[in-house]
């Protein structure tokens, strides 16, 4: 009887994905080549494109990320937070996966699978404290898991990520390796600089969003917030993506094509990184005999990342034609196939160690 209830709901995650979500993978792929032809057929689009910047990163790139970024922002249950006192423990556990375990193994993947490779290593951990505030909705919901807790997680990350990515950016490149007698390989980067990016594409767009959100579930109403605005602008957000990576490919096409097989090679550690997030979570999860549904939320908030803000803080950073770009926009191709897989995992979990 379990095994015949499960079957439908296991056949049915990849079909409750949105049309956008669910080829996700495949829009991102067909960016990627339109931005590398583009590149490869306009030599001169380089220059259009820096042609008006703001510091590093050109005014059609900046608007991009920005927007890729407020929608999914304009999403979070920020009137929740206040409810995290009711699940201290299983807070605690979401916030050591995420602000210590997270980065620690992403750094030690980095470092062990690109030795030679400084740039995407560093564009590697800039990704690795990105802590997911998007996606992780959609896996979360596929998975059976809390959504009230996993709204509560997102609102924090949110908000946690203002104080902590910087100083950890900072921690997890310079000091660090410094204490290994490699600081000469590492790129210089200044705490300044980190922070100025995490203001500039976090900040501006949690402002707006916290603000949209309040304005109108107080003037038009939860539901018509819910079911009316967000169905309209959430699908936006993947658009301005979607923006950045034709523009990022358009300007990095040569280096692509000059070495695919670093490409690759960015790949392996990410993969790595996330099956390795979820067991361990689980595993903690198991330790500290939560419920399915809040262990399912916990593995899938610490397995994946805010790519969108790894990659506004690379651009903006070390410009968006820097390897280190690069490598953060390698992140959601490899992490939504995975985590697909793994809602699968879960609801495998479930039946195996749950249902006793």
């Amino acid at each position: 009887m379990a095994q015949a209830i499960a079957q439908p709901k296991q056949a049915g995650v990849f079909q409750q994905l949105s049309l956008l979500d669910r080829f996700l993978p495949l829009w991102i792929f067909l960016a990627m080549a339109f931005g590398v032809i583009l590149g490869a057929v306009t030599p001169g689009i380089k220059d259009v494109f820096n042609a008006l910047a703001i510091g590093t990163v050109s005014f059609p790139i900046a608007v991009g990320l920005l927007w890729m970024m407020y929608p999914v922002l304009a999403k979070v249950k920020y009137e929740e937070l206040g409810k995290v006192a009711q699940a201290w423990e299983q807070f605690s556990v979401s916030l050591i996966l995420n602000w210590a375990i997270g980065p620690v193994i992403m750094f030690i993947l980095a470092w062990v699978l690109l030795p030679d490779l400084p740039h995407f290593r560093t564009g590697l951990i800039i990704t690795g404290l990105a802590r997911c505030i998007a996606m992780v909705l959609i896996w979360n919901m596929l998975a059976g898991g809390d959504s009230e807790y996993c709204a509560v997680l997102v609102a924090l990350n949110s908000v946690f990520q203002i104080v902590m990515y910087s100083p950890l950016a900072y921690f997890f490149l310079v000091v660090v390796p410094g204490w290994f007698g490699v600081a000469g390989t590492v790129v210089n980067i200044s705490m300044a600089d980190i922070a100025k990016s995490v203001l500039i594409f976090l900040g501006i767009p949690l402002a707006a969003g916290i603000i949209t959100r309040f304005y109108f579930l107080r003037t038009r109403g939860r539901e018509w917030y819910e079911t009316r605005l967000m169905p309209r602008l959430g699908p936006t957000a993947m658009i301005g993506l979607l923006f950045t990576i034709v523009v990022m490919f358009s300007m990095q096409g040569d280096k692509i094509l000059a070495a695919p097989l670093d490409v690759l090679r960015v790949a392996i550690p990410l993969l790595v990184y996330f099956v390795i997030m979820f067991f361990v979570s689980f595993a903690l999860s198991l330790w500290r005999k939560f419920p399915y549904e809040l262990a399912a939320t916990q593995s899938f908030t610490a397995a994946s990342n805010n790519f969108e803000l790894a990659i506004a803080v690379a651009v903006g950073t070390f410009t968006i034609a820097s390897q280190e770009a690069l490598a953060a926009v390698i992140g959601p191709l490899i992490e939504v196939p995975v985590l697909v897989g793994l809602v699968y995992v879960a609801l495998w979990i479930k039946r195996a160690w749950f249902s006793k």
